[in-house]
Formats: structure tokens, sequence, C-alpha cells
């Protein structure tokens, strides 16, 4: 099954760029639900492969909750699963290069794919997992800060102390707030510096700075369409936490696979 997304969008809608940056377009709400459209149909096309890569996310999700719980750091459990949604476009480096194969109508079998995965590690890969890691290890220090400073006297021996304190105290709202809004804006940051520099690494030779400036100005250009799809991944992934985690089994494949084609709508072809 193939998608056809690949140089959908007029080139007229083309940003005037200067020599050697990688061309914008502009995109739609259309272009996200034909996105959407194209991503299901890659899932459907290879829904063993695609649900192998979503099932691998959810145990290591479950895996990483129980270590926290093992060892009584139970107050990391809130900002894990608000910054677990994060890291998925890692996971999801093995969906873009099936919808890539998919789309140029190429055969493939597991050695294809994890052998393109493996070999990302001494690409510019390496330095986007380098960038991601950074700002959640900032996301965790400025939670456990804001629980020190205001929580101070509050005792977590176990997650129903912690949930009734967060969520049915004065203080638990502040903490929540802060929390809230410094979390907000390190999410935004990640977005735009990742929406589609994790496909572009994979599809091109760049390297991981352009990737990510481009992906910076396909934000500034689309603002409001941009916001909307980070509204999708984020609801969508933490509805999928819900279930223990499985229903990552059925939506990261879904979401990957359709970052790769939101990512051709919104970036223009590289020239040959």
């Amino acid at each position: 099954m193939t998608s056809k997304t690949a140089g959908s969008t007029p080139q007229g809608n083309l940003t005037p760029q200067q020599p050697g940056r990688p061309a914008i377009n502009k995109v739609t709400a259309n272009d996200i639900a034909e996105a959407l459209k194209a991503g299901f149909s890659d899932f459907l096309a290879r829904p063993v492969m695609s649900g192998f890569f979503g099932l691998f996310y959810a145990l290591f999700g479950i895996l990483f909750v129980w270590v926290l719980f093992w060892l009584g750091e139970v107050w990391m459990v809130i900002p894990a699963a608000i910054a677990f949604p994060l890291v998925a476009p890692f996971a999801a480096a093995g969906l873009y290069e099936m919808s890539r194969r998919l789309q140029k109508a190429e055969s493939f079998g597991w050695s294809d794919i994890l052998s393109v995965m493996a070999r990302q590690r001494k690409r510019e890969m390496g330095w986007m997992a380098f960038v991601t890691l950074f700002i959640l290890w900032v996301w965790f220090y400025q939670f456990r800060t804001v629980l020190v400073i205001v929580l101070q006297n509050a005792s977590f021996s176990d997650l129903d102390g912690f949930v009734n304190t967060v969520f049915f105290t004065s203080e638990g709202w502040t903490f929540l707030a802060i929390g809230t809004c410094v979390g907000a804006f390190l999410s935004a940051v990640l977005f735009s510096v990742t929406v589609v520099a994790m496909p572009m690494l994979l599809d091109r030779d760049i390297d991981f700075i352009s990737a990510m400036l481009t992906s910076l100005r396909v934000v500034q250009e689309n603002p409001a369409v941009m916001l909307g799809w980070a509204a999708i991944i984020t609801v969508t992934m933490l509805l999928s936490l819900v279930p223990a985690f499985l229903g990552l089994i059925f939506t990261l494949p879904i979401l990957g696979h359709t970052t790769w084609h939101l990512y051709q709508r919104a970036v223009a072809p590289a020239e040959r």
C-alpha cells in the first residue's frame, strides 16, 4: 500500500528561502487530516511491524513506572508520565523508515528497518537525543525544585499521599500551576525543535542543528496548525497511558507514520 502525500503542497505556498536552506511549505488543517489518513493507511499496511514499535514503547513505560515505585520515588510518576510522550519521536524512527519505503513502494523486512535504526546512532540522531535528554533533565530538575519549595513539609510515602497533597490542597494547586507553566514552556521548546527534525535527519544528509532550525521555521510559519498538531499528539498520547500504557501499541505507530507524512507536507523536497 503506497501513501501519496509527497509534493502535495503547491509551489506557490513555499516561503522565500535563503540559498541552501530547505524551503518551508504553508500547511493547513487539511494537511494534518490527510497526513493522519496516510499514517493510518501505513499502519494497516504493516500492522504487526508497526505495532511492535508501539508495544516496545509501552513495555518500556510500564518498566519505567515499576522501577520508580520500586525505588520509592513516587513523586516522579507524574513528571515521568508527562515527559514520557516527549521521547516518542525516537521510538518512531523505524516508523519513519517504514513510511518512506511504503511511499516508494519498496519491499522491506525486519532487518531492513532495524538496520536503518541502528545506523542512526552513528549519525546526527545521537545529538538530537542529547538535546532531548537535556530538556528532560531540566524538566525533572525544575519539578523537584518547585516541589521542595512549595510543598516543603509534605510527605510522599505512597502515591495516594502524593496525589491527595497535589490535587486537594491549596499548596498543591500552586505547585500544579507553576509546574504546568514551566512544563508547557519546555514541551513547546522540545516540540518546536523536533517536530520535523527527526524524520528529516533520517531522510536527508543534514546536521542536527540545521534540522532543528528547519523544525523551528516550520512552527514559526505555521503556528496555529502546528499548535493543533501538538494538541492532538499530547491528548492522544496521554489517553493512551490510561489503560496501562497499552493504548500506545496502536497510537504510537499511527502518530509516527503521520509525522512522516506531515514532515513531507511541511518541508519541500530537497533539490537534486
